[in-house]
Protein backbone atom coordinates (compact mmCIF):
# COMPACT_ATOMS: atom_id res chain seq x y z
CA UNK A 1 0.00 0.00 0.00
CA UNK A 2 1.37 3.30 -1.17
CA UNK A 3 1.96 6.15 1.61
CA UNK A 4 0.13 9.27 1.65
CA UNK A 5 3.56 11.05 -0.19
CA UNK A 6 3.88 8.27 -2.45
CA UNK A 7 0.41 8.92 -3.92
CA UNK A 8 1.09 12.85 -3.95
CA UNK A 9 4.01 12.26 -6.19
CA UNK A 10 2.02 9.78 -8.36
CA UNK A 11 -1.36 12.15 -8.60
CA UNK A 12 1.63 15.18 -9.49
CA UNK A 13 3.05 12.88 -12.22
CA UNK A 14 -0.34 12.67 -13.46
CA UNK A 15 -1.14 16.52 -13.53
CA UNK A 16 2.10 17.63 -15.20
CA UNK A 17 1.56 14.57 -17.76
CA UNK A 18 -0.16 16.54 -20.26
CA UNK A 19 2.12 19.70 -20.79
CA UNK A 20 5.28 17.09 -20.48
CA UNK A 21 3.50 15.26 -23.18
CA UNK A 22 2.80 18.59 -25.03
CA UNK A 23 6.39 19.62 -24.62
CA UNK A 24 8.08 16.67 -26.37
CA UNK A 25 6.23 16.89 -28.97
CA UNK A 26 6.27 20.28 -29.66
CA UNK A 27 7.61 21.14 -33.19
CA UNK A 28 8.35 17.38 -34.20
CA UNK A 29 7.74 16.88 -38.45
CA UNK A 30 5.49 14.19 -39.42
CA UNK A 31 8.03 12.11 -40.52
CA UNK A 32 9.79 12.03 -36.63
CA UNK A 33 6.00 11.37 -34.70
CA UNK A 34 4.99 8.96 -37.92
CA UNK A 35 8.29 6.62 -38.52
CA UNK A 36 8.86 3.61 -36.20
CA UNK A 37 12.85 4.39 -35.55
CA UNK A 38 12.99 1.51 -33.13
CA UNK A 39 12.35 -2.70 -34.14
CA UNK A 40 8.74 -3.42 -32.64
CA UNK A 41 7.98 0.26 -30.85
CA UNK A 42 5.36 1.85 -31.09
CA UNK A 43 6.37 5.63 -33.15
CA UNK A 44 5.79 8.72 -31.81
CA UNK A 45 2.58 9.64 -32.36
CA UNK A 46 1.36 5.87 -31.22
CA UNK A 47 2.34 6.25 -27.79
CA UNK A 48 0.37 9.65 -27.27
CA UNK A 49 -2.59 8.57 -28.96
CA UNK A 50 -2.15 5.41 -26.67
CA UNK A 51 -1.70 7.48 -23.35
CA UNK A 52 -5.64 9.01 -24.63
CA UNK A 53 -7.02 5.77 -25.02
CA UNK A 54 -5.47 4.52 -21.83
CA UNK A 55 -6.16 7.06 -19.30
CA UNK A 56 -9.58 6.76 -20.83
CA UNK A 57 -9.92 3.41 -19.69
CA UNK A 58 -8.22 4.07 -16.53
CA UNK A 59 -10.60 7.04 -15.32
CA UNK A 60 -13.17 5.08 -16.24
CA UNK A 61 -12.07 2.04 -14.50
CA UNK A 62 -11.20 4.03 -11.65
CA UNK A 63 -14.70 5.31 -11.42
CA UNK A 64 -16.50 2.20 -11.53
CA UNK A 65 -14.08 0.59 -9.01
CA UNK A 66 -15.05 3.87 -6.39
CA UNK A 67 -18.95 3.36 -7.48
CA UNK A 68 -19.00 -0.68 -7.42
CA UNK A 69 -18.30 -3.85 -5.48
CA UNK A 70 -15.88 -6.08 -6.95
CA UNK A 71 -16.33 -4.80 -10.56
CA UNK A 72 -14.73 -6.80 -13.41
CA UNK A 73 -12.12 -4.71 -15.45
CA UNK A 74 -12.46 -5.36 -19.32
CA UNK A 75 -9.35 -5.49 -20.63
CA UNK A 76 -8.47 -4.37 -24.42
CA UNK A 77 -5.39 -4.84 -26.81
CA UNK A 78 -3.45 -2.02 -27.23
CA UNK A 79 -1.34 -2.88 -30.18
CA UNK A 80 -4.42 -3.40 -32.02
CA UNK A 81 -5.75 -0.09 -30.58
CA UNK A 82 -2.58 1.45 -31.46
CA UNK A 83 -3.10 0.18 -35.62
CA UNK A 84 -6.96 2.08 -35.82
CA UNK A 85 -6.77 4.82 -37.78
CA UNK A 86 -7.42 7.28 -35.05
CA UNK A 87 -3.99 5.80 -33.33
CA UNK A 88 -1.74 6.04 -35.87
CA UNK A 89 -3.13 8.13 -38.56
CA UNK A 90 -4.68 10.51 -36.66
CA UNK A 91 -3.17 14.34 -35.91
CA UNK A 92 -1.49 14.55 -32.35
CA UNK A 93 -3.84 17.50 -30.82
CA UNK A 94 -7.36 15.90 -30.07
CA UNK A 95 -5.51 13.63 -28.01
CA UNK A 96 -3.48 16.03 -26.32
CA UNK A 97 -6.77 18.25 -25.61
CA UNK A 98 -8.41 14.74 -24.46
CA UNK A 99 -5.61 14.22 -22.26
CA UNK A 100 -5.38 17.99 -20.62
CA UNK A 101 -9.26 17.59 -19.89
CA UNK A 102 -9.35 13.95 -18.75
CA UNK A 103 -6.52 14.87 -16.32
CA UNK A 104 -7.70 17.90 -15.34
CA UNK A 105 -10.48 15.72 -13.60
CA UNK A 106 -8.48 12.97 -12.83
CA UNK A 107 -6.67 14.70 -10.04
CA UNK A 108 -10.18 15.98 -9.00
CA UNK A 109 -11.35 12.06 -8.20
CA UNK A 110 -7.76 11.44 -7.18
CA UNK A 111 -7.32 13.61 -4.45
CA UNK A 112 -11.04 12.99 -2.80
CA UNK A 113 -10.38 9.71 -2.15
CA UNK A 114 -10.19 8.64 1.24
CA UNK A 115 -8.65 6.26 3.15
CA UNK A 116 -10.55 3.14 2.93
CA UNK A 117 -11.14 3.70 -0.63
CA UNK A 118 -7.62 3.39 -1.91
CA UNK A 119 -8.57 -0.42 -0.85
CA UNK A 120 -11.46 -1.06 -2.97
CA UNK A 121 -10.51 -4.09 -5.25
CA UNK A 122 -11.68 -4.74 -9.32
CA UNK A 123 -10.71 -8.13 -10.74
CA UNK A 124 -9.20 -8.43 -13.96
CA UNK A 125 -9.51 -11.29 -15.81
CA UNK A 126 -5.66 -12.31 -16.36
CA UNK A 127 -4.23 -10.06 -13.49
CA UNK A 128 -6.44 -11.28 -10.32
CA UNK A 129 -7.49 -8.05 -7.72
CA UNK A 130 -6.11 -5.21 -8.21
CA UNK A 131 -6.66 -2.32 -6.03
CA UNK A 132 -7.39 1.43 -5.92
CA UNK A 133 -4.26 2.02 -4.66
CA UNK A 134 -2.51 -0.26 -7.20
CA UNK A 135 -4.28 1.31 -10.38
CA UNK A 136 -2.65 5.10 -9.01
CA UNK A 137 0.75 3.29 -9.21
CA UNK A 138 0.24 1.66 -12.10
CA UNK A 139 -1.10 5.05 -14.08
CA UNK A 140 0.66 7.45 -11.93
CA UNK A 141 3.66 5.96 -13.91
CA UNK A 142 2.69 5.37 -17.11
CA UNK A 143 2.71 8.37 -18.64
CA UNK A 144 6.64 8.54 -17.53
CA UNK A 145 7.50 5.27 -19.02
CA UNK A 146 5.95 6.31 -22.05
CA UNK A 147 7.66 10.10 -22.12
CA UNK A 148 10.87 7.85 -22.10
CA UNK A 149 9.87 5.55 -24.77
CA UNK A 150 9.66 8.70 -27.01
CA UNK A 151 12.71 10.16 -25.75
CA UNK A 152 14.57 6.68 -27.03
CA UNK A 153 12.35 6.70 -30.25
CA UNK A 154 13.93 10.26 -31.14
CA UNK A 155 17.31 9.81 -29.88
CA UNK A 156 17.34 6.47 -32.32
CA UNK A 157 15.98 8.67 -35.15
CA UNK A 158 19.14 9.38 -38.29
CA UNK A 159 20.65 12.87 -37.86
Amino acid sequence: MSTDTERKVLIENLRELPAQLRAAVRGLTPAQLTTHYLAKEWTVAQNVHHLADSHMNAFIRMKILLTEERPPVKPYDPDAWAALPDGSQLPLEPSLILLEGLHARMVVLLTAVQPAQWERVAVHPERGEISFDRSLQIYGMHGIEHLKQIAEALAAAPA
